[in-house]
């Protein structure tokens, strides 16, 4: 098995080769959809795509932490962090793909 990254170009590609679109339009579509993902997440709504997955902004709150080089305890502020839940049919599919 290859071991390849997804990225936003190769993204662009496929989207070109299946619906032959101009690449400039392709790129527009792609980075509109993660523009919209993002959009929807700093305003804290959930994004569920349907046989994919859920992304969902969670509050983490301050805490202590350590420097693991220095052992030198530190505050480590309250965050966002944004947290990916597969699907059901997506989790099949990839336990399916390895037998």
């Amino acid at each position: 098995m290859e071991n390849l990254t997804i990225t936003r170009a190769y993204l662009t590609e496929v989207v070109y080769r299946e619906l032959g679109l101009p690449y400039t339009e392709c790129a527009e579509l792609v980075n509109g959809l993660f523009d919209e993902i993002i959009a929807s997440l700093q305003k804290g709504e959930t994004v569920k795509i349907s046989s994919f997955g859920s992304f969902e902004v969670r509050k983490k709150k301050a805490r202590m932490g350590r420097n693991p080089k220095t052992k030198e305890e530190a505050v480590i502020s309250e965050r966002n962090a944004v947290s990916f839940y597969a699907s059901h049919n997506l989790k099949k599919a990839i336990n399916s793909a390895q037998e």
